[in-house]
């Protein structure tokens, strides 16, 4: 909610609180009188009637209360480049690793892992989902690395699948 609609609201429940409220009006000719007088800026009834029976009940502040839950925050570009960074450094850290170490909740690291980086965790690390050229690229060497070598030592036999694995120590 932008500052201006706050005003703008804790002006309105005051008008309705001195001007209405006191005279003994009903929330159904309140919210009449404000449709006729504010046009599309109206609140709607069921607003009005939560603040009249807010004021029934002996409640005259005219300020919202504090939102229960921590404080919100914003992803912004920092905030990404910061959890990029600490995955570089070790694929394998936790969520709530990071959660702890930049100061924000888990759901939030988590939304920008799978959604702004586009990775997910694949073997206990955290991996592009999709390859983009220098991991082709790699792929791509180490085949016709491995191709080499075999051409070198014996004969292809082209009727048969061979399945050539490659090692990575960093793997479970």
């Amino acid at each position: 909610m932008s500052g201006d609609e706050s005003d703008f609201n804790i002006e309105t429940r005051a008008v309705i609180k001195i001007f209405f409220f006191l005279q003994g009006k009903a929330p159904k000719e309140i919210h009449a009188i404000l449709t006729e007088t504010l046009g599309e800026h109206k609140l709607s009834n069921a607003t009005v009637r939560n603040w009249v029976a807010e004021f029934k009940r002996g409640d005259f502040s005219t300020c919202d209360a504090p939102s229960p839950g921590g404080t919100k925050t914003v992803t912004t570009p920092e905030i990404i480049d910061q959890i990029h960074e600490l995955i570089l450094v070790d694929r394998r850290i936790s969520a709530k690793s990071i959660a702890e170490q930049l100061g924000i909740s888990r759901e939030r690291v988590g939304s920008v892992i799978h959604e702004d980086l586009d990775m997910r965790k694949l073997s206990a690390k955290c991996v592009t989902k999709c390859l983009n050229a220098g991991p082709k690229r790699q792929r791509c060497q180490s085949f016709l690395g491995a191709i080499q070598m075999i051409s070198c030592r014996a004969r292809l036999v082209t009727m048969d699948e061979t399945w050539l694995y490659h090692y990575d120590p960093e793997t479970k």
